[in-house]
């Protein structure tokens, strides 16, 4: 027999979530989130470090913390939420297909929420030359091995690409004694936010190279070295400038690409160019009733945007089954500043606006706010960090773990006593 629902959401991260628990508060009567994995949250759970919730819940939280303030909502709300199952199709009837702990289901929606999310850029998509050696690994693989699973990858590596996953493992690499010897971007300018190049690599000394990439990956079973070059106005080696670094490991953080097999066979409409879903106004794919939200449908920066992006979409599934008028998305951009941090000045990280405060004769300028004028102050005479890393459990699991206000200077050590005593 084939069960109804209102609202059908696929993806129980955080757009999913949110999707789920709008749809719930707005009148649809019967909504489920179904997710392949056997948690919620999606790739939250890996991500341990902190500044997520800056928008959405005014404070600085882990993913994991994120997941379960996300979690509960759709809970309170009385979302009922189906992991392990895996969907395989849905139709412009609005079926769902989906193989679950259950077996094989099928499910009846009024509409469909897609909060899919994203993939990672691999190496075959940016074409690398060189051999095809073991030690060569995405960004987010990294992070689930390290941070998940407990394995550490290598003791010399190269990062390349400067996005906020590939600053934020260059310094979880180096807290865990890994050597990180270069980040390494084809951009002018750092891809990430400020704080994150100052407080994960300037905070490390960990070079970072603007404007070169890696032409040449070198190694026969094992990765041995990698050949960094310099590139011109289109991107392109530069022949004579070729650095040979060695190292054991490359992590690739090289840009994430819209996660859409699902959407794909029910024919729902996507970008050529981002292989997103393309909306309306109302965040409504081609198909009528069918939604989109977060990096299914455009790469974003921040989980606060994609559950806010989440909630619209649930919002309009909901009026979408009862036949109400929808609501327009209002678009808004990351209000957090990239690139090189402004020489001379201090990145302040506790709010999303991301002052760059400096102190002109005396005077402490570019702060919105007092805690910007104090943490500018701390800075300059005993900088302190929130430190997030794992302890292991008897019974093998890694536990997340946040320690706020530590010296900068003794974030090694700290992290070696927390090693020590788990």
């Amino acid at each position: 027999m084939m069960e109804k629902y209102d609202v059908v959401v696929i993806g129980a991260g955080p757009g999913g979530l949110a999707a789920s628990t709008a749809a719930k508060k707005n009148g649809a009567q019967r909504v489920v989130v179904l997710d392949r994995n056997n948690y919620c949250g999606g790739v939250l759970n890996q991500c341990i470090h902190d500044g997520f919730g800056l928008l959405r819940y005014k404070q600085a939280l882990t993913g994991p913390e994120y997941a379960v303030n996300a979690e509960k909502e759709a809970t309170d709300a009385r979302v009922e939420i189906m992991t392990s199952t895996m969907v395989l199709s849905i139709t412009t009837d609005k079926i769902i297909t989906a193989t679950s702990k259950k077996g094989f289901i099928k499910l009846q929606a009024g509409a469909i929420v897609l909060a899919t999310g994203c993939r990672e850029r691999t190496r075959g998509a940016i074409s690398i030359p060189g051999t095809r050696p073991a030690g060569i690994y995405t960004a987010g693989v990294v992070q689930n091995l390290v941070n998940i699973k407990n394995i550490m990858i290598g003791k010399r590596v190269v990062i390349l690409g400067s996005g906020d996953i590939g600053l934020i493992m260059a310094r979880r690499l180096t807290l865990e004694g890994a050597k990180v010897l270069a980040v390494i971007e084809i951009m002018p300018e750092p891809m990430g936010l400020q704080r994150n190049v100052s407080q994960c690599v300037y905070d490390f000394g960990i070079p970072l190279y603007v404007s070169h990439t890696v032409s040449c990956i070198i190694g026969k079973r094992k990765l041995e070295a990698i050949e960094m070059s310099s590139v011109d106005v289109n991107k392109q080696p530069i022949p004579g400038t070729e650095k040979i670094i060695e190292c054991d490991s490359l992590v690739l953080s090289v840009g994430l690409i819209p996660e859409n097999e699902v959407a794909l066979t029910a024919g729902v409409a996507l970008d050529e160019k981002t292989n997103g879903v393309i909306t309306d106004d109302y965040l409504q794919s081609s198909i009528p009733g069918i939604f989109a939200c977060g990096n299914c449908r455009r790469v974003m920066d921040l989980a606060d945007l994609v559950s806010e992006q989440g909630e619209i979409a649930g919002l309009n599934a909901a009026r979408f089954v009862k036949g109400d008028s929808l609501q327009a998305f209002e678009k808004k951009q990351s209000v957090f500043k990239k690139g090189f941090p402004i020489e001379g000045t201090v990145t302040c990280p506790l709010c999303p606006n991301g002052c760059s405060v400096l102190e002109k004769e005396g005077v402490i300028e570019g702060n919105k706010c007092k805690r910007g004028e104090k943490y500018y102050l701390q800075e300059q005479t005993d900088p302190r960090r929130t430190l997030t890393t794992t302890i292991k459990q008897l019974d093998g699991s890694l536990r997340p773990v946040k320690i706020e206000n530590v010296r900068r200077s003794e974030l090694f050590e700290t992290v070696r006593n927390l090693n020590y005593n788990s």
